[in-house]
């Protein structure tokens, strides 16, 4: 029940945002998690038991295009933001005015899963594609980028976002020290040992969408809100930051998709491969099967960071 008396924000800081969010309609509960530990800790890649039963069809996995359940305002700033100062990181982004993404030509070489040189060669050529590509559009939307440090580990180590590899995470990104962290080894034996590049190539397109998140200062407003929220609020806030990460690097992949040679069956191995790392058996902070499925195809199709807008979507759509 929401008390009719108006917070203070000096003893609320984050009532601005909630009532925000309320009034595109997210309501004022929300669960808004995070998956990042408190000094900015991403992990994506986990093992998981694949779901029984169909997959939604490619293209529209749950009959819903996201924008569509966006306030008529929220969708209406969206459309008029290249001037705008980032007030508002989350809903007023002026990454969201920049247009597609634009046509990215990524020849990245043949991967060999069972050879880590080769592993560690091929992240490194997706990587430098997904460095060209933002830096693009970071400038086209007026905002300073700077690509992120990318380690790539063979052995176990430390980051000031804390050990690795963890159990479960063989990938993420660490806000503290700007860096991408993967695990050649432990991304092949994370994935059960898969040969399909597109995998992978997701895989680090998801964790450098953090960075893109991180370089766009939402990062910093998601960590804001999350400071002192309740454990369903903080969960909802994650699964809004995950579900992101998931439609920018669909966002990416789809932009880059002819030179890579990815066809429906490679987008529908890329979609199965989320639906795994989904939210099942009792977690609660990278969405639904279906909600993951949804924004990494909208990201795929639309190819527009502004369609990735989870922060202003329905609450449906981030369960």
């Amino acid at each position: 029940m929401v008390s009719a008396r108006r917070p203070d924000p000096d003893l609320d800081p984050w009532a601005e945002r909630r009532g925000l969010l309320q009034r595109m309609g997210l309501g004022v509960s929300l669960s808004l998690g995070t998956g990042l530990a408190a000094v900015g800790f991403t992990g994506f890649l986990a093992i998981s038991t694949v779901l029984p039963g169909a997959e939604p069809a490619w293209g529209d996995p749950v009959g819903t295009d996201p924008t569509e359940l966006m306030s008529e305002d929220a969708q209406g700033r969206q459309v008029d933001l290249r001037d705008a100062p980032v007030d508002d990181p989350l809903g007023r982004n002026p990454l969201y005015a920049a247009g597609e993404l634009g046509e990215v030509t990524c020849s990245p070489p043949r991967l060999d899963e069972d050879d880590p040189r080769s592993v560690e060669a091929f992240v490194h050529a997706i990587a430098d594609c997904l460095d060209t590509a933002w830096t693009a559009h970071f400038d086209e939307a007026g905002l300073p980028f700077s690509s992120p440090n990318r380690v790539y580990w063979y052995a176990e180590g430390h980051s000031p976002c804390g050990p690795f590899p963890t159990e479960g995470t063989a990938a993420f990104y660490c806000q503290a020290n700007q860096g991408l962290y993967l695990g050649v080894k432990d991304i092949v034996a994370a994935s059960a040992g898969s040969d399909e590049p597109e995998a992978y190539t997701f895989l680090l397109s998801h964790e450098y969408g953090h960075h893109v998140q991180g370089q766009s200062r939402m990062l910093a407003e998601f960590h804001a809100l999350r400071a002192g929220s309740d454990a369903e609020t903080a969960d909802e806030l994650t699964r809004r930051n995950e579900l992101q990460a998931n439609c920018l690097g669909g966002v990416f992949v789809g932009s880059a998709e002819d030179s890579l040679g990815y066809g429906p069956g490679e987008r529908e191995n890329i979609l199965d491969d989320v639906a795994r790392r989904s939210d099942h058996a009792g977690t609660s902070t990278h969405g639904s099967v279906e909600n993951g499925r949804l924004w990494t195809a909208h990201g795929l199709d639309r190819r527009d960071p502004a369609a990735c807008n989870t922060w202003e979507a329905g609450e449906e759509l981030v369960r």
